[in-house]
């Protein structure tokens, strides 16, 4: 990255946000100075045995202390101080009322600090008002629609995708912090050989699972593979930018949804115009854009994108169900001659308490899954039984993955059952050892 990449960054995150209609006249108003502290952070882990989050994870406790003076610092300072604090912190939550929290291995964690007990109203439209800066089209989402999402930097430190939203007649902001390195597909413990997703040529690629499993992490993982292995055109577009890609093999185009295309529907138009070879969708919202993507991967480009959907069954359901009836089983043909993967993640607690891990579900799409897919009677359970079936094509089920957790002890057992997609399947399977 070059030395003014993350200042456009900063100012790209700028460019592209939301907030609400009466309020966003005091968010922007706003002068007074919030903060004025050193920070002297201190993070430990205590384990008290009376308070437990969920199997196989240990609370966690984030303690800041400061010293206030005078003047005011600036949001960039506290964002800073917080990450400074852990390198383990995902998201950052400011509300009226509370003091500041972060999330660590899904645990949602308050600022612990004699000097900033709470956040008033004014302070948490301050901070959201430095978020939008000069983003006038944030702005006319906040007035409208209640919330915005933008990207957001601090040079050298780290970008956030946050969304700012009203509620009770102000301001509150959530911060997704993400990691200023691209990650590989090994650092994620992705399966090795979804490094082959970086050789296609044309196709659909799903990434799936829930909020905060990983769903960014992977997609970039991905992408960023194409970009090392091809000489290709990618486009992307995203709400918002999250991971900045440079130029490698690939000459690789970001799009923002509000700064630089009014809709994923008209970005994903043109993008058919501008002779791309890969096209990125960060997220499945609607028909229109499945169309489209469907399109896109008919006429022999490839496209990465993602749903929010818990397992690979269930997102080719959610995909033809987005269609109306009539079109449903055609949408089905469609889709089993277009998709080559669905990845779904889950996040797991590990056993020693040391955060989480990535369960991954692999949908590898051959002539048999495609057989299933194309099924009218009962296609899911049939696909179901083929991915529990299948070993040696890439495809992994969900609960495969997780035994294999629990076998090489990272994972306890009744943590596995609890996150199992069928847990007395799953019991079965690890039998009565004492793992």
């Amino acid at each position: 990255m070059n030395s003014t990449e993350p200042q456009r960054a900063k100012e790209r995150g700028n460019r592209s946000l939301t907030v609400t209609k009466v309020y966003i006249h005091d968010v922007l108003r706003s002068s007074q100075p919030l903060f004025s502290l050193a920070f002297i952070a201190a993070f430990h882990v205590p384990r008290p045995k009376s308070i437990m989050a969920s199997p196989g994870t240990a609370p966690i406790s984030l303690k800041l202390e400061a010293n206030f003076g005078a003047g005011g610092i600036a949001t960039d300072t506290l964002l800073s101080a917080m990450l400074r604090a852990s390198s383990e912190i995902s998201e950052i939550i400011f509300s009226p009322g509370r003091a500041p929290q972060v999330e660590i291995h899904g645990q949602l964690i308050p600022i612990q600090s004699s000097r900033l007990p709470m956040m008033t109203a004014d302070e948490t439209r301050r901070v959201a008002s430095d978020l939008i800066g000069n983003n006038k089209q944030a702005v006319t989402m906040l007035r409208e629609q209640g919330y915005c999402d933008v990207s957001y930097g601090i040079s050298g430190i780290a970008r956030f995708r946050a969304n700012i939203f009203i509620q009770r007649g102000s301001c509150a902001v959530v911060m997704r912090v993400i990691p200023s390195a691209i990650p590989d597909i090994a650092s994620l413990n992705l399966p090795a050989h979804l490094g082959k997703i970086g050789s296609l040529r044309e196709g659909i690629v799903l990434v799936t699972g829930p909020r905060a499993s990983g769903k960014s992490s992977t997609l970039a993982a991905l992408l960023d593979r194409i970009n090392e292995q091809q000489t290709c055109h990618i486009i992307t577009i995203e709400d918002p930018i999250e991971f900045l890609h440079n130029h490698k093999r690939a000459t690789v185009h970001q799009r923002e949804l509000h700064s630089d295309t009014p809709s994923f529907i008209l970005a994903l138009r043109a993008a058919l115009r501008q002779a791309p070879r890969v096209i990125l969708v960060s997220e499945i919202r609607d028909q229109e854009t499945l169309e489209l993507i469907l399109e896109a991967a008919e006429s022999g480009h490839l496209v990465l994108s993602s749903l929010s959907t818990v397992d690979a069954v269930k997102t080719v359901e959610r995909f033809v169900n987005m269609f109306e009836s009539s079109e449903q089983q055609a949408t089905r043909a469609r889709l089993a001659k277009t998709l080559r993967y669905v990845i779904s993640q889950r996040l797991i607690p590990r056993k020693d308490g040391n955060g989480r891990v990535a369960a991954i579900e692999v949908l590898h799409v051959d002539t048999e899954v495609r057989s299933c897919m194309e099924q009218e009677n009962q296609p899911s359970a049939s696909l179901s039984r083929e991915m529990k079936r299948s070993t040696g094509n890439g495809t992994q089920h969900f609960d495969a993955a997780i035994s294999q957790l629990v076998r090489s002890g990272v994972v306890d057992v009744e943590t596995a059952l609890a996150h199992a997609s069928e847990p007395g399947e799953l019991r079965q399977a690890l039998g009565e050892t004492d793992y």
